[in-house]
């Protein structure tokens, strides 16, 4: 009897739109035979065929049953998936098959960009990637930690490598959450090569933790030859993490922002959620001048209820009052809500105009002090009022 080695990768049913499911079977003789159903077959199932056929080449697999059901997977996914059946079957390979670079990813970032919304993605569902940057959020998470079951985690750190390298996100920040330390660590060679902007720390409770990951950073990046920035976004999540905002805030020069999770926060000091906020305004406050002091950003927590537009945008003008600048999205419905709500009012508007031209004024003449009537304005002031103007903007 002929002794076979067998895995598969993604998941069967109709519901898989944009994916695929495969299975690999490793023989010692009886060369490549695949078995493709393809709701696509008419058009690229030559496509599909080759490409199987380059990647085993690659991996140097000569006798192989393949079967592939695809449900309209874009070739990013199919790579990921077929190389996921290839690890599963012969892991010691460890060879990565990779997409060409979508040229339209090679975009940069800036430390200082707003970020009113971040989008999340789970990572193992691409059927959400390639639509994700047409609703227009100021970043894209793609998730590797609590929204990923454990038996799903190799197949999400493929999925999400090919889609930062294949995906256009149409401007949108590129951003990835990593598991919580220390598996986040071995999340980190399958993003940092790839262009990757932001990455999200979860359940970060002290500088530590972020050094951790500014090491492992640095030293992908010069095995892969990396020049540009990558910033980092912890997220606070325990009563822990809450003491100790300020030195995770300030533990390093690529943080970019700080955030906070108030599930696991609220779990952890043994209290519920509630829209009101009361038993998170001490942790939110704490966040918010954390952040101000290391001079980054506060990002507040997602919104759980999808449904509900008036209890957001309600939920974002607090959160805008407490000084945060932005918030994280779980529906792409939640964006719009968020960036209006975020938007300065007509009085901050005017404002902001004000001071600015005060500024500019004195600028002009060469006056080191400058005032509006009687009331002087000091350089933060005159930061904050250029600040809401870029937002007016951003909005139009």
């Amino acid at each position: 009897m002929v002794k076979t080695i067998k895995a598969n990768a993604g998941k069967q049913g109709k519901s898989n739109r944009s994916d695929c499911y495969i299975e690999l079977t490793i023989h010692k003789s009886g060369g490549l035979k695949i078995d493709l159903k393809s709701k696509v077959e008419s058009m690229y199932g030559g496509s599909i065929r080759k490409l199987l056929k380059d990647m085993c080449r690659f991996y140097k697999i000569k006798n192989a049953e393949i079967y592939v059901e695809d449900y309209g997977a874009l070739p990013g996914t199919l790579m990921a998936r077929f190389e996921l059946a290839i690890e599963r079957t012969k892991p010691e390979l460890q060879k990565e098959y990779l997409p060409e670079f979508n040229k339209n990813n090679l975009y940069k970032t800036k430390k200082n960009r707003f970020r009113r919304s971040r989008l999340y993605l789970p990572g193992n569902t691409p059927k959400l990637f390639p639509n994700a940057g047409l609703h227009k959020p100021d970043g894209i998470i793609l998730d590797l930690e609590d929204s990923v079951s454990p038996s799903e985690k190799d197949a999400a750190q493929l999925l999400v490598r090919n889609t930062l390298r294949t995906i256009d996100f149409y401007g949108a920040e590129r951003m990835v959450r990593i598991n919580q330390l220390p598996k986040g660590l071995d999340d980190l060679k399958f993003i940092v090569p790839h262009n990757v902007h932001v990455i999200l720390i979860p359940k970060c409770e002290s500088a530590d933790d972020v050094l951790k990951v500014e090491e492992k950073v640095r030293v992908l990046k010069k095995e892969s030859n990396v020049k540009n920035e990558i910033y980092f976004m912890p997220i606070i999540e325990s009563a822990k993490g809450i003491i100790n905002a300020y030195e995770i805030a300030s533990a390093s020069k690529n943080n970019c922002a700080l955030a906070i999770g108030l599930e696991d926060y609220t779990a952890d000091i043994g209290t519920q959620r509630t829209n009101e906020g009361k038993e998170s305004f001490f942790a939110r406050s704490m966040i918010v001048n954390a952040a101000k002091a290391a001079g980054i950003q506060p990002i507040d927590t997602v919104f759980s209820d999808v449904n509900d537009m008036e209890g957001l945008r309600e939920s974002v003008l607090e959160a805008k009052s407490l000084g945060f600048e932005g918030k994280g999205c779980i529906h792409p419905r939640q964006i719009k809500v968020v960036h209006e709500a975020f938007a300065p009012t007509k009085e901050e508007i005017e404002k902001a105009r004000k001071i600015v031209d005060a500024f500019n004024e004195a600028k002009k003449k060469g006056l080191g002090v400058v005032s509006i009537g009687s009331k002087m304005i000091d350089a933060p002031v005159v930061k904050r009022a250029e600040n809401v103007l870029k937002l007016v903007n951003k909005n139009l």
